[in-house]
């Protein structure tokens, strides 16, 4: 542990002498799949280099940058995969997030991707629950517009009918929005499952 804790202050006081940028390890389950897309499974470099030590992972793929400590030289990991396999969750939390990444943060309503915020489609008032078989994404003008109608009354209908989504439909839809930054070394186990390009 000394060692490991020797290279995480080494890299660290090298990071901020060299200007480098922070080295981000994408996190694979066992199976080589992403732990999850929307966020991106990430860990900082220091966690990736703590799991090594600990052997909880192994490396798939390197960055050029180094981390060095009195006895050892290691090329600080960009893919890592967990040794174990941790069983994901069937079913992801109903969040306000998780919400709107199964309807692809998009208003149900009309579409618009601004101003977002979710609606009952059965209003409370009326009996409706705050669940995911009654509650989708919608802009605040259509959020208002629609009031507390029922979408017959009102003339508006979700363009999908709100549904308990699984994990692997919110990873699916969280490919659509890949994040800002994507490391080249991390391509090759992001997208593994779709078709390849001629």
């Amino acid at each position: 542990m000394t060692t490991l804790n020797t290279a995480i202050r080494a890299g660290k006081n090298a990071l901020k002498s060299r200007s480098l940028e922070a080295c981000p390890a994408l996190v694979l389950n066992a199976d080589y799949r992403p732990l999850s897309y929307y966020p991106l499974s990430l860990w900082s470099w220091q966690e990736a280099v703590k799991s090594v030590f600990l052997e909880r992972v192994q490396i798939l793929q390197v960055y050029e940058k180094k981390v060095y400590s009195p006895s050892f030289t290691m090329n600080l990991p960009s893919v890592v995969a967990l040794k174990n396999y941790v069983r994901p969750a069937r079913y992801p939390a109903f969040t306000r997030f998780n919400l709107f990444l199964r309807d692809k943060f998009m208003c149900q309503y009309c579409g618009a991707k601004n101003d977002l915020t979710f609606d009952h489609v059965i209003p409370r008032s009326k009996g409706g629950l705050t669940r995911w078989d009654n509650v989708v994404a919608a802009c605040a003008p259509c959020n208002l517009a629609k009031g507390n109608k029922l979408p017959e009354k009102a003339g508006m209908i979700p363009q999908q009918k709100p549904y308990r989504p699984t994990v692997f439909q919110l990873h699916k839809n969280g490919r659509l929005f890949p994040p800002n930054y994507l490391h080249e070394s991390w391509m090759d186990y992001l997208y593994w499952d779709t078709e390849l390009e001629e």
